[in-house]
């Protein structure tokens, strides 16, 4: 089963810079299509960047231009450089594959809040 640790998240002002780091254990991270997701407060958790095993990257209209989604195959890392924040972009995030099972674990996810 796929293990999950988040961590970089923080209080920022709007207009500034975090970087996230997800370590990923228990899957052949190599072949797997990656995401983070993020969760407002009150919302569901939503996709909101995605890179596949060779590089190939997506976004959220929201976040397109902004955010950076990379991956280190050879550490089983996958990380998200989140420029230009905005207070809407406050919620947790949280890594894990794109193609989730039924009941997919989740890490603990790190706290992202943009203040204005």
């Amino acid at each position: 089963q796929v293990q999950l640790v988040e961590s970089g998240g923080g209080l920022v002002q709007a207009g500034g810079t975090l970087r996230l780091s997800c370590q990923v254990s228990g899957i052949l991270f190599r072949t797997r299509t990656m995401g983070w997701y993020r969760q407002a407060p009150g919302k569901q958790r939503e996709l909101v960047a995605s890179i596949a095993n060779l590089g190939a990257t997506n976004f959220a209209d929201s976040v397109k231009g902004r955010f950076t989604i990379s991956r280190d195959n050879a550490k089983s890392s996958v990380f998200l450089r989140m420029d230009r924040l905005k207070p809407e972009d406050t919620g947790v995030y949280y890594c894990n594959e794109v193609q989730l099972g039924s009941h997919p674990n989740w890490g603990q996810g790190t706290q992202v809040t943009v203040s204005s």
